[in-house]
C-alpha cells in the first residue's frame, strides 16, 4: 500500500529486484511563503538516526495482547530542523510499511520539505513498529507479532508526540504535542494510520493530511485493477483481457495439454499449481499482493521516481512488428480456441520470460519457493524479521484487501483462478497459533475487518483531518474518494486529476515548476495547514484572555 507495496511474498525478494489536557502553547509565527526558492544543493543528503524508547504494549488491560509486557523497544526516527524557527509546528511523517531511511525524500524534497519551508516547521520521520530496525523482538513468530496492530501503531504516534525531546534545537525546548501543534502526514497505510491517529487522539494531535489513505478494510479487492483497466492503453488492455479469457476457458475445460503448452510458452512449464502460474504472469500488471517488478502503482510524476515498466510491458504486448518467432506464438494455441488467435500472447510471454523468469537461477527451481511456487507451507512460517512478513501479518489479521480477479462477467486482467482462498492459505501457513498468545493467529476465514474499520471506514472524519487521493490510484476504492463512498464535498478533501498513489508526497523543490494539478495539490495542502495553525493561535489567545 505505500510508494511500492511491501512484497507480500517475501521469499521472492531474494531473486526479484525490485486524551490529554493542553498546557500553554507557544504562539506560532508564519513566514511568507518561499516554497519555490530552494535548490537541491541546499538540502541535507542524509540524516542522523535517533532512537526513542517506545512502549511495546500500550493496552495492558486488553486480552488481545496477553500475555502483557512492560518492556520497551528502540523506535528509530529522523528529524530535519533546517527551516525551523521558534514557534513553528512539528510535522510528523508516519513511516508506514518500510524503513524510515526510505522516506528521507519527504524531508529533503517532498511534502514535508514543502510544509516546513512554508511554516518554519520541524520535520520528523517516525519508523513504524516492526519495520526497518524498530522491532520489539529478535524474531517475528506469531506470538511476537501480537503487538503489531493498528491501535498499537497509532498509540506509538501519540506517545511519541507527548514525550519526545529533540536535541540541539534552538528555541525548541518543548516541542511536545501539549505545547506545539503537531501535524501528521502519511501515504497509503501510513495515510490510514494518520487518519486513525487523528480520530483516536484528536485532543492531542492537532491536524493531519492522509494521502491515498487506505482507510477501508475489505477481504477481497478486485477493484485494484480497475484504474489499469480504465486508464491503461486500451489496445494492450483488450489483448490481456482476451488472453485471460482464453486461459480461463482452458482451465474451465480442464484441458491439461493446452494448459501445459501455455505454461511452456511463458517458460514456466515446470510450475505445477495453475494459480502460481497465473500469479507469476501477473507480475507486470500487479501480482496478487506481490509485485516484485514495477507496476502501474510505481508510475510517478517525478522522473527520478517514475518506473514506466508497465508501459514497456504493454509495448511488447501490442508490438505487431515483432519478429515472427514472437508473433507466431499468437497462434500456438489456436487449435484449442476454435481457430482464434491469442493476439499479443507472443509479446506477453516474451516479456515475462525476459523480465521475470530470467531471474530464477535455474529451471530446476521454477517449481520451488526459491522462484515461483508459493506452496511450501514451512517457508511461509519462517519467523525472521522482515517488512514483508510484518505487512503480510497486518493484511492477514486486519486490513485484508487481497487482490483477486474481477467479478464474474466483467473483464479481468488476471486469471479468475486467483480467488480469496489462494491468498488466505498463505496467512494460515505463515502464522500458526503460538503457545503464548494463540489469539494472535489470523482467522482461517480471513482478517477481522471490524478492528480496522472501527475508526470510521469510508466515512471517517476528524476536525482537522484532510484527505487527498489520486484519480488513477489502484488503491482508490479503499480510500476516501472511493467510488463506493458518498460524493465528497468540502475544503478538507481533494482528488488529484490523473494522479496515482500519494503523488502529492513527492516534490522537486520548486512548487511553481510542478505540473498544474500537483502544484494545485501542494498549494491546497499549504493552505489547509496554515488554516489549522491560525486556529491554534486563536485558541491560544482565547485561553490567555480567559486566564486574564
Amino acid at each position: 500500500m505505500s510508494l511500492k507495496l511491501i512484497v507480500l511474498v517475501a521469499i521472492l525478494l531474494t531473486i526479484l529486484p525490485t486524551i490529554h489536557a493542553f498546557t500553554s502553547r507557544t504562539s506560532l509565527s508564519l513566514r511568507p511563503r518561499q516554497v519555490a526558492s530552494s535548490t537541491s544543493n541546499e538540502r541535507p543528503r542524509s540524516y542522523k538516526a535517533y532512537y526513542f524508547e517506545q512502549l511495546i504494549d500500550h493496552f495492558p488491560d486488553s486480552d488481545r495482547y496477553a500475555p502483557h509486557t512492560n518492556a520497551t523497544f528502540s523506535q528509530k526516527f529522523f528529524f530535519d530542523d533546517t527551516y525551523y524557527k521558534p514557534g513553528g509546528p512539528v510535522f510528523l511523517y508516519i513511516g508506514g510499511e518500510t524503513s524510515a531511511e526510505s522516506r528521507w525524500s519527504n524531508l529533503q524534497t517532498g511534502i514535508i520539505q514543502i510544509l516546513m519551508n512554508a511554516t518554519n516547521g520541524l520535520g520528523v520521520i517516525l519508523e513504524n513498529r516492526y519495520y526497518g530496525t524498530s522491532y520489539p523482538y529478535n524474531a517475528s513468530t506469531t506470538d511476537e507479532l501480537r503487538f503489531l496492530t493498528n491501535e498499537q501503531t497509532i498509540a506509538d504516534n501519540a506517545y511519541f508526540a507527548q514525550n519526545i525531546q529533540f536535541p540541539n534545537i534552538t528555541g525548541g525546548q518543548d516541542l511536545t504535542a501539549s505545547a506545539t501543534p503537531w501535524i501528521l502526514y502519511g501515504g497509503s497505510l501510513a495515510g490510514a494510520e494518520t487518519a486513525f491517529s487523528l480520530v483516536e487522539y484528536e485532543g492531542l494531535l492537532w491536524g493531519g493530511i492522509a494521502s491515498s489513505a487506505v482507510i477501508h478494510a475489505t477481504h477481497g479487492y478486485p477493484e485494484w485493477y480497475n484504474p489499469i483497466q480504465k486508464f491503461g492503453p486500451q489496445d494492450c488492455i483488450w489483448r490481456i483481457n482476451k488472453i485471460i479469457d482464453k486461459m480461463d476457458q482452458l482451465v474451465e475445460e480442464n484441458n491439461e495439454p493446452a494448459i501445459q503448452k501455455l505454461k511452456e510458452l511463458f517458460g514456466l512449464g515446470a510450475l505445477e499449481d495453475i494459480r502460481d502460474f497465473a500469479y507469476t504472469i501477473a507480475f507486470p500488471i500487479g501480482g496478487p499482493d506481490s509485485y516484485p517488478t514495477n507496476t502501474w502503482q510505481e508510475l510517478n510524476w517525478v522522473p527520478a521516481y517514475d518506473a514506466p515498466d508497465f508501459f514497456q510491458f504493454c509495448n511488447n504486448v501490442t508490438d505487431d512488428s515483432a519478429p515472427t518467432d514472437i508473433t507466431d506464438v499468437d497462434r500456438a494455441l489456436s487449435e484449442y480456441t476454435h481457430g482464434e488467435p491469442w493476439t499479443g500472447l507472443g509479446g506477453y510471454a516474451k516479456y515475462v520470460k525476459d523480465v521475470v523468469v530470467s531471474q530464477c537461477p535455474s529451471e530446476d527451481l521454477i517449481n520451488t519457493s526459491a522462484c515461483f511456487s508459493t506452496q511450501n507451507a514451512s517457508n511461509w512460517a519462517e519467523p525472521k524479521n522482515s517488512g514483508g512478513r510484518s505487512y503480510t501479518y497486518s493484511s492477514c489479521t486486519e486490513s485484508g484487501a487481497y487482490q483477486v480477479a474481477n467479478y464474474p462477467n466483467k473483464p479481468s486482467l488476471i486469471s479468475r483462478v486467483i480467488q480469496l482462498d489462494y491468498t488466505q492459505q498463505w496467512c494460515n501457513w505463515a502464522f500458526p497459533p503460538g503457545p503464548l498468545a494463540p489469539q494472535a493467529a489470523p482467522s482461517p476465514n480471513g482478517p477481522n475487518l471490524k478492528r480496522y474499520n472501527k475508526y470510521g471506514g469510508l466515512e471517517i472524519s476528524a476536525r482537522r483531518l484532510a484527505f487527498i487521493d489520486g484519480e488513477s490510484d489502484v488503491w482508490r476504492d479503499v480510500c476516501f474518494h472511493s467510488h463506493n463512498a458518498t460524493e465528497r464535498y468540502g475544503p478538507n478533501q481533494m482528488l488529484i486529476t490523473g494522479a496515482g498513489h500519494h503523488w502529492d508526497s513527492y516534490g522537486i523543490l520548486n512548487v511553481d515548476a510542478e505540473p498544474d494539478f500537483i502544484k494545485a495539490a501542494h498549494q491546497w495542502e499549504i493552505r489547509r495547514v496554515e488554516t489549522w495553525l491560525k486556529e491554534w493561535e486563536l485558541e491560544d489567545r482565547r485561553k490567555v484572555t480567559t486566564i486574564n
